[in-house]
């Protein structure tokens, strides 16, 4: 029963869904108009018309769409691209003709007539246009080369054309080239008239990663006053706002603070507000900065002193050592700093050591980690093994010995320039207030100029006491270790000495007759000061002693290429110093090369050699070689100066 109730259910639901469409079939049937024999008529022919249309007008469309082939895309691209180039760029024509015209100008086979013509036809398209067009990539080249080639007066009609837009220009990533090479170019009065058109905006622009590298190419250009005057404005506002106040005579800024009765502390609040964006965003490879902060550090509190020695200790300060003021800063961080500072300098110096030491003014940077830092374990890891890789180049190099002459003899005046001492003894008031020598005082503030005059010449050096050495500043502000530990720690702990014995004994030909490695060998062979390399290393010494007497055992008289040591003018005079100050040294060579043979080498830079033996103050060289000697003295082969005094012993 129930399954036929269902079924009837079913049923009875099909048959109403299927008899709707049947009602409404009927409705619309029952409610429909009569037909309109002409209206169909109409309707039909429309119908005949409407085809058509829509026929043609398909095949107009297949016709469009019709794909074209690769090169012709192209085309239509670079059109397109061409199209919104001239409405985004007003001067993109000039510029696509600009550009040929630098493809033949730039060419190095060129005529010098041909470029100066196309050098005038390129100005003269630009004339009125040159600051909109300087900001351009491809343009601002184009005036570049024009600049460097063109005359006189076509490169003072586009620096007065630029001059009132420099400003601006400075701040462009593409016509900062431009705006160097007409600084560059320019004559004393245009670099003036720039410089004080910088007046009020050095801090602004020294902020700006592009505006800094203006400001410092035109430091780099201007004199003693125009350095001055661009310093001038970041010490205080009072300076910044009245130009009048910037032309002084007074270069150090605590003798403008007590001349303008300016009060410190503004004047030091002032600076930090300059100072602190320029450590934050890492702009600090410019020389005017290096001098801005060491000017901060000499009237600094301890505080700040501090915080700014904290911020420069690491990777920052890699960026700075290589000017003059800079490598001072690297100096003051590392005296003044603390355990944990200091190693991060040294860190942050790793894959670079080898760089710092060919640097002049980074040298000296070396030279004081390996004089204070204590954690000799650290610096023989990283500076000593990496000064070990390119130890042969560093022998020979000016800047390069400097760090192994000062392990081997510390602070000699003959290696070290007055200046070089002088900044080895810098320190910030603040922080050392006990320490008279400050970052401002007289031998801080020295010129290279006036150290460079107090040079002495070869001959006058070793008639002085070769050994002359500071040895009461040794031991520098900052290292608690013994400083003669610290030196034995670091050149025979840590292999360095034998590597550099070695190195002398392989080329020691080479280095007495290098400018520089003859210094190095010279130290080496008399076992370094304090006899540092005594007697750990007496073999390895002995050894260097046969090798020189090897080279001077050569007869005179030999056809060789090179000159012999003892008649070529630096190997000669480091021989006769090493007699004059090692006995032993002096021993080897006349047991070795010299004896019997003294008339031959009796003349020229070889008897300055031979007279040393009667000039020593050990009386066991003088005796031995007194016999021989006295007799070419009398015969009148060998002349011994009166004037010359024997050598001080250490």
């Amino acid at each position: 029963m129930v399954a036929k109730d269902q079924t009837s259910k079913k049923r009875k639901h099909n048959s109403g869904s299927k008899a709707k469409p049947s009602i409404s079939k009927k409705s619309k049937l029952g409610f429909s108009k009569p037909p309109n024999p002409q209206l169909q008529q109409q309707q039909h022919q429309h119908k005949q018309r409407q085809p058509l249309k829509s026929k043609f007008q398909k095949s107009e469309a297949s016709q469009e769409k019709v794909p074209k082939t690769k090169r012709e895309q192209r085309l239509h691209a670079k059109e397109l691209a061409e199209a919104r180039k001239k409405k985004r760029k007003p001067h993109y024509t000039l510029e696509q003709e600009l550009a040929s015209l630098w493809e033949k100008m730039r060419r190095r086979n060129i005529a010098k007539e041909d470029r100066s013509k196309l050098i005038t036809e390129a100005l003269g398209k630009m004339r009125g246009k040159i600051p909109e067009i300087a900001s351009s990539h491809v343009s601002s080249r184009v005036l570049q080369t024009c600049v460097k080639h063109c005359s006189q007066a076509e490169k003072d009609a586009v620096f007065g054309e630029l001059q009132p837009h420099l400003l601006n220009l400075a701040r462009n990533t593409y016509a900062v080239h431009l705006v160097k090479k007409m600084l560059d170019s320019a004559s004393k009065k245009q670099l003036g008239g720039f410089i004080s058109s910088l007046h009020g905006h050095v801090a602004s622009l020294l902020r700006h990663m592009v505006g800094s590298v203006v400001v410092e190419h035109a430091y780099q250009l201007g004199n003693a006053a125009q350095k001055q005057e661009l310093l001038m404005e970041l010490y205080s506002t009072e300076l910044q706002l009245f130009k009048d106040l910037v032309s002084m005579k007074e270069s150090r800024l605590v003798d403008v603070i007590s001349k303008l009765g300016l009060q410190k502390t503004a004047v030091s609040r002032h600076m930090i507000l300059v100072i602190q964006p320029l450590l934050e965003k890492g702009i600090v490879d410019h020389s005017i900065i290096h001098r801005l902060l060491i000017e901060y550090l000499s009237i600094a509190d301890q505080s700040s002193a501090r915080d700014v020695i904290q911020q420069l200790s690491g990777p920052l300060l890699v960026r700075m050592i290589h000017t003059r003021d800079g490598c001072r800063l690297g100096m003051l961080c590392i005296k003044h700093g603390s355990t944990k500072e200091r190693k991060k300098i040294i860190k942050g110096m790793k894959g670079h050591i080898g760089k710092i030491a060919h640097d002049h003014c980074g040298s000296m940077v070396l030279v004081s980690i390996v004089s204070i830092v204590d954690d000799t374990k650290l610096t023989t890891k990283i500076v000593i093994s990496e000064i070990q890789e390119n130890l042969k180049e560093l022998v020979l190099d000016k800047s390069g010995k400097r760090s192994l002459l000062q392990l081997l003899h510390p602070n000699c005046s003959r290696y070290f320039s007055p200046d070089d001492l002088a900044s080895l003894e810098l320190s910030v008031p603040s922080l050392s207030p006990g320490d008279k020598s400050g970052i401002n005082s007289e031998a801080g503030l020295k010129d290279e100029e006036t150290s460079d005059k107090v040079v002495k010449s070869e001959e006058e050096l070793t008639t002085t006491n070769d050994n002359q050495s500071l040895s009461s500043k040794e031991n520098l502000p900052g290292g608690k270790k013994d400083p003669f530990l610290r030196r034995q720690e670091l050149l025979i702990k840590s292999g360095l000495a034998e590597n550099v014995i070695n190195i002398c004994v392989e080329g020691a030909g080479e280095l007495l007759k290098s400018n520089f490695g003859k210094e190095v060998i010279y130290e080496v062979a008399r076992g370094g000061s304090d006899g540092i390399l005594r007697p750990t290393l007496d073999d390895k010494l002995t050894s260097l002693h046969e090798a020189i007497a090897s080279l001077a055992e050569k007869s005179k008289y030999e056809e060789a290429e090179e000159e012999h040591v003892l008649e070529n003018f630096h190997s000669s005079r480091t021989i006769r110093k090493l007699i004059l100050d090692c006995p032993a040294f002096a021993a080897t060579l006349w047991k070795n090369a010299l004896k019997g043979k003294c008339k031959s080498w009796a003349s020229g830079h070889s008897s300055k050699v031979i007279c040393a033996f009667l000039e020593s103050q050990h009386s066991e060289v003088r005796d031995m070689a007194q016999g021989e000697l006295q007799v070419l003295i009398d015969a009148g082969l060998l002349k011994v100066p009166e004037t010359k005094q024997p050598a001080k012993e250490d």
